[in-house]
């Protein structure tokens, strides 16, 4: 997509400069953006959170003001963040990049609109007090992408029935109890053992590839978790180098080369974030907004990186893909 066609699907400059002061009408709603995340790995979701937006009757700098704020990968800056945006005075915060964002907004405000993405179950990550009466000023959506272990383990077998599997999760991650529930479940439904490897910064990373090369592991299944959407390419190219069969959780990963991807739909996800916004602005309160669950789920499977694996997809896989990456 070239630079002026991004410009145009989101409204205008507000992704590319963040901080940069612009005009806006009197009266004009500003919705604040925190992200843990950085504008390169976030450009298509933005664009996803746009459209939702239009959906809603709501367009920048028509009739709605947006201010980014970009953690870059680095949660110790949420909290500043989300203070700026609060002393901003935004009519709404949109917390997306993991749990952290959610929390800082939070403890910045207990009065202006939250609208959430997580990964998780927002009531036992202590977001809302329940799905349906969200309570307080907060609501959004949840993809529930843990849920999905136990399949992401079941595809990884089918394309590897012999091979013994491992797991990438983030230590320091608030829902690391979660998953390390989930993967347990999973391991259990199967009746196959995963080794447990964490990580939580990129040097821990470069160890753990090299730990399951010493350990032999034949299949390899990474965790749902912000810290691992923000360096999905080194996490890809780190799986290629070291010839290890993947499994991800979202499909940017097999988008930039990784082997395949099964879950929710990340951009379905910041679409209805944008629709929940905007009603939002139209005055509903976030406790009277239920928390919505992202229903897409994506099969994607990218046979260049089959083949430089030397792996040929089996006729079932095939069969049931969504999207096959040539």
């Amino acid at each position: 997509m070239k630079r002026r066609e991004f410009i145009t699907l989101v409204g205008g400059s507000a992704a590319t400069w963040p901080l940069a002061a612009r005009a806006q009408q009197p009266g004009m709603p500003v919705i604040g953006v925190l992200s843990g995340r950085s504008l390169d790995d976030s450009r298509e979701f933005v664009e996803a959170f746009g459209k939702g937006l239009n959906e809603a009757d709501f367009f920048e700098h028509r009739n709605a003001a947006i201010e980014y704020r970009w953690a870059d990968n680095h949660v110790d800056r949420l909290p500043t963040l989300a203070a700026e945006l609060v002393r901003r005075q935004v009519a709404v915060i949109l917390a997306v990049g993991g749990v952290p964002p959610t929390h800082a907004a939070k403890i910045a405000t207990s009065t202006i609109p939250i609208v959430f993405i997580v990964g998780g179950d927002p009531v036992e990550l202590g977001l809302v007090a329940t799905l349906n009466h969200p309570g307080g000023n907060v609501t959004g959506v949840t993809i529930l992408s843990g849920a999905l272990t136990a399949k992401r383990l079941e595809l990884l077998r089918e394309l590897r029935p012999q091979a013994s599997i491992a797991c990438l999760i983030n230590r320091n991650s608030p829902e690391a109890e979660i998953q390390l529930r989930d993967i347990r479940e999973a391991a259990h439904t199967t009746g196959k053992d995963i080794h447990l490897l964490t990580v939580s910064n990129d040097h821990d990373l470069d160890v753990a590839f090299t730990t399951l090369v010493h350990m032999q592991i034949g299949g390899l299944l990474v965790a749902n978790d912000a810290f691992f959407v923000g360096r999905r390419e080194p996490i890809v190219a780190l799986a290629a180098r070291n010839k290890i069969p993947a499994i991800y959780f979202l499909r940017e990963f097999a988008a930039v080369g990784g082997l395949m991807s099964y879950g929710n739909s990340l951009a379905d996800a910041y679409h209805r974030a944008g629709i929940l916004t905007g009603k939002i602005l139209r005055g509903v309160k976030p406790s009277d907004l239920p928390v919505e669950q992202a229903v897409k789920i994506e099969l994607v499977l990218n046979f260049k990186a089959a083949k430089a694996l030397g792996i040929t997809f089996p006729i079932t896989l095939l069969g049931r893909a969504d999207e096959v990456i040539e």
